[in-house]
């Protein structure tokens, strides 16, 4: 029952991909919310840490708002979001197998995250609007998702959820880049949405193996 929610889950993440350019609408919202809490179910199912599931159901939370592209929706899924990252702190953190230790046996990636914050910070701190301020909390809480990460040893499943941390970063410096940074008309513009929801479906389902 896991494998196959597990691919219907994957089915919906490829069906919204074609649609990430369209204007926001049901079937669009639906397939984009489903293809996480479908995640959400198989972590369910397969009596995965309760941190996975409360993750997961605040970032399809955050999905389904998203997917409709106001600023309203905006801001309230940037904080479903920050809550699901939260919660994956939290899970790494409170692992049996954690060791904050590890975090410095990364330093590299554990300062090139400090830099990229600081790098975004700078970016979007002219160009976010009123939407400066969750954006700017958000950056910390993402980047400490990303930090938290090296806390677990890179054994057995748990080796993916480097990978996946990384990939989810990514995906919301990509999403960051597409709505504050670029020009209405710039040509990459054509490409960030099939760059931002595979990184990002990739990164959950990630997490998912990783932790079940």
């Amino acid at each position: 029952m896991t494998t196959l929610l597990f691919w219907i889950a994957a089915a919906c993440a490829l069906t919204y991909l074609p649609l990430t350019t369209r204007p926001a609408g049901t079937l669009r919202s639906t397939l984009k919310t489903a293809s996480v809490v479908l995640l959400a179910g198989v972590a369910i199912l397969a009596s995965a840490p309760w941190l996975l599931i409360l993750a997961l159901t605040f970032c399809a939370i955050g999905d389904a708002l998203l997917s409709r592209e106001a600023d309203s929706t905006f801001m309230a899924g940037i904080g479903a979001f920050a809550a699901g990252h939260i919660a994956y702190i939290a899970l790494f953190l409170m692992s049996p197998s954690s060791n904050p230790e590890l975090i410095f046996d990364h330093p590299a990636i554990f300062w090139s995250l400090i830099i990229l914050g600081i790098v975004m910070a700078t970016l979007l701190t002219p160009r976010a609007g009123d939407l400066k301020i969750p954006v700017l909390a958000y950056i910390p809480i993402i980047l400490g998702m990303g930090i938290t990460v090296l806390a677990l040893p890179e054994t057995g499943a748990l080796r993916w959820a480097l990978p996946a941390a990384m990939a989810f970063i990514a995906s919301d410096l990509a999403l960051a880049t597409e709505k504050f940074l670029l020009p209405a008309n710039h040509p990459t513009l054509k490409l960030t949405p099939y760059l931002v929801w595979p990184l990002y479906w990739a990164a959950q389902a990630g997490f998912l193996i990783a932790f079940t």
